[in-house]
């Protein structure tokens, strides 16, 4: 009986709770995994003797293990929710970043990053919508941006926070407290999660068959506007301020544009809340594929005096992506298989996000500017592909 009420009264009553609840716990798993190598990977890489290029591959080798182990994550919170697959999350993120602090060579270290491959895919936005996709529904909608609004400060609260841990502590340390972390703050809350309501588990039960890549032209083409975008994601978070600099802008101006990005991102998503949230969410997605090319546009034309407006485009039209990646397919397919759907539809962009960084950077280097043209013609060709998905609550897909 004690148990019992303990257990009600840690898990949210509201909506509003529940997007506390995850989008804080979002907030930090991002921070403890996909933020770090941005401040850690020179000093991880000198303390084994490896260059920080070596710290960037592991972790390009972690995004291409989330991207594998989605799908089967995405099955498993479709048949029995999400609650538990986040905390199981949390202690494997938490074991990677311990198997992190202890790496003293290059195996350890891809080791160590591939635990933490696994933790991502269990644990990171893919993950938290089909959860919520489980729970809510066709209502999921609003939690998703709820979520994303808090998942916008991951990189303005966990670069600064492990920069500091850094400076005070050592890297191996930080690994630690951002373990500790996982344990302590977001195993609870995600323990706080509800778990999946009873006609839905029973529901979810029944469905013992994948949905694989069904209705197969949809599909496609959200797989293709996914990799696209992020793409573009992985390239601008690894050389937006070099970027600006061969756009003549002075490197203070660079690193200052560029940290627009961020409140772009959350601005944007708090308009999609308030002012998009009735219009369809592939109506917003081609709004948000329209955003980086005008910026890019600006730029060309206009010079390094544009380099604010390119990076508050950049940055809106990715808060309003993010989101998208939730929600189109929500609202394409409904909430039946969801959590495989985003988990095959995540696989390309991870791939794509994972190589961007690599194959961008070739590019600006023998382009210059120029390669401008290729991240904004990759959103307009997302943005060709988007007109080509029904954009109203009647048009279904047929399978």
């Amino acid at each position: 009986m004690v148990r019992g009420q303990y257990e009600n009264a840690m898990r949210p009553r509201s909506r509003l709770a529940v997007v506390v609840a995850l989008g804080t716990s979002q907030t930090l798993a991002w921070a403890s995994s996909y933020y770090l190598p941005a401040i850690l990977a020179a000093p991880i890489g000198a303390a084994i003797s490896d260059s920080p290029s070596v710290v960037f591959a592991a972790f390009s080798t972690s995004l291409l293990i989330a991207a594998f182990s989605g799908p089967a994550v995405g099955r498993v919170i479709d048949r029995w929710g999400g609650r538990g697959v986040l905390m199981f999350s949390n202690v494997v993120l938490a074991s990677g970043l311990v198997a992190l602090s202890a790496a003293n060579g290059t195996l350890a270290l891809f080791g160590a990053w591939a635990v933490l491959g696994v933790g991502m895919a269990l644990g990171l936005y893919d993950a938290a919508f089909a959860a919520l996709a489980a729970f809510y529904g066709q209502e999921a909608r609003g939690p998703i941006t709820g979520i994303t609004l808090f998942g916008g400060f991951a990189s303005t609260v966990g670069w600064p926070a492990t920069l500091f841990l850094n400076e005070t502590l050592g890297w191996r340390e930080t690994l630690l407290v951002w373990a500790a972390l996982n344990l302590i703050v977001n195993l609870p809350l995600n323990y706080s999660l509800p778990p999946l309501p009873s006609e839905r588990a029973h529901a979810s039960a029944a469905i013992r068959h994948s949905v694989r890549w069904n209705p197969r032209r949809e599909m496609l083409l959200l797989a293709f506007i996914f990799a696209a975008v992020w793409f573009v994601t992985g390239s601008m978070a690894a050389h937006l301020p070099r970027l600006l600099e061969r756009a003549g802008a002075s490197p203070l101006q660079a690193v200052g544009a560029a940290a627009l990005v961020g409140p772009a991102q959350v601005a944007a998503r708090i308009a999609e809340f308030l002012l998009l949230r009735r219009v369809h969410p592939v109506i917003s997605a081609r709004i948000a594929a329209t955003l980086h090319p005008v910026g890019a546009a600006a730029l060309i034309i206009v010079g390094p005096v544009a380099a604010p407006i390119f990076a508050i485009l950049y940055g809106a039209g990715n808060g309003l992506l993010t989101i998208a990646r939730g929600t189109v397919p929500l609202a394409l397919f409904g909430p039946r298989g969801y959590g495989e759907r985003t988990g095959l539809l995540g696989a390309p962009a991870r791939a794509a996000q994972a190589f961007a960084p690599f194959v961008f950077g070739i590019l600006l280097d023998r382009m210059g500017i120029s390669v401008i043209f290729v991240s904004a013609g990759l959103c307009l060709a997302a943005l060709g592909a988007l007109l080509c998905l029904p954009a109203s609550q009647t048009e279904q897909p047929k399978p």
